[in-house]
């Protein structure tokens, strides 16, 4: 009797994406080792990063990841497209990584970008992997496009969030999806921003002798409309443009998500909740891998029944 391909599909979410980390850990303990992974934006980061053996040592670099160490990534450019060009950050994952062919990886990975122009969905099956990670992870307005052959390609998430599909293709015989974009079209709870505040506070002593340079070079405004700083009482809830871009994206994604699983539906999935958490907040690594660890173990019964495990 052939044992079943099992596929493992990690959704887009920005920051929420270290969950992902957490959901591979516990299947790894209960002795669950997926035959493909897939994955998109965030999904495809951590995904690349897991089928080309270098998990381990990005999870102990994450959780040492403070806030003024995000910025020290981000290098903002001035040019057209978006406001990161992403290079620094794709030089350090080169730097420690190398950069494999996707084809050649020990364990077979699969990326989806979007095509910017035609608007069709892109299936990064081959070529270099920080070409086809820094692809997929190219949040419209946020992160600079990236030019393949004769296209402009932008994040995957526009069109396949949770690419089941895509897994699918590839051989998978069951799936296992983890999608973070479930629930994030309400509002922050008080008591969550409440905490976000307090994290916020605790912060502020991190700075490095280099950060007024940092500040200087034009980051201070990005900053602060990422972390939607309260200006007075009567507009404490006013978004800032970095808000609304976030939260339009997640609202868009959770629709194409819920209307492309009713068609190409996983065998399970994994929703981890955090939908408290900023665009950007790639520094809280230990809370949100932690999430994705709870949500798969409560549903170990689920898991297990679907792989026919004692």
């Amino acid at each position: 009797m052939t044992t079943p391909k099992i596929g493992l599909v990690l959704g887009s979410g920005s920051a929420r994406g270290w969950s992902h980390i957490g959901v591979i850990r516990v299947l790894s303990e209960w002795g669950i080792k997926p035959d493909i992974v897939c994955g998109c934006s965030i999904g495809a980061l951590v995904g690349g990063i897991y089928a080309a053996g270098g998990l381990d040592e990005f999870e102990s670099w994450l959780l040492k990841l403070k806030k003024i160490d995000v910025i020290s990534y981000f290098d903002v450019t001035l040019a057209s497209g978006g406001l990161i060009s992403g290079d620094r950050l794709m030089d350090f994952f080169e730097k420690h990584l190398g950069n494999p062919d996707i084809e050649s990886l020990p364990l077979p990975f699969a990326a989806v970008a979007t095509d910017l122009e035609r608007g069709r969905e892109v299936w990064l099956r081959s070529g270099p992997l920080i070409h086809g990670i820094r692809a997929s992870i190219s949040m419209p307005g946020i992160f600079t496009p990236v030019r393949q052959n004769d296209r402009w390609l932008v994040d995957g998430g526009l069109i396949n969030p949770v690419p089941v599909s895509l897994c699918r293709v590839m051989g998978a015989d069951v799936v296992i999806a983890v999608n973070l974009n479930a629930g994030l079209s309400g509002k922050y709870g008080q008591a969550q921003r409440e905490r976000k505040r307090a994290e916020d506070e605790s912060d502020d002593h991190e700075k490095p002798s280099n950060f007024t340079g940092r500040l200087k070079s034009g980051f201070t405004s990005l900053l602060s409309q990422v972390r939607s700083e309260e200006t007075d009482d009567e507009d404490s809830d006013k978004p800032g443009i970095f808000d609304v871009l976030a939260r339009s994206l997640d609202i868009m994604q959770d629709r194409v998500t819920r209307s492309r699983m009713v068609g190409e539906p996983p065998d399970l999935t994994i929703t981890p909740r955090l939908d408290y958490l900023g665009l950007l907040e790639f520094h809280r690594a230990a809370e949100t891998i932690e999430e994705g660890e709870k949500r798969t173990r409560s549903m170990e019964q689920e898991i297990r029944e679907l792989l026919n495990m004692p």
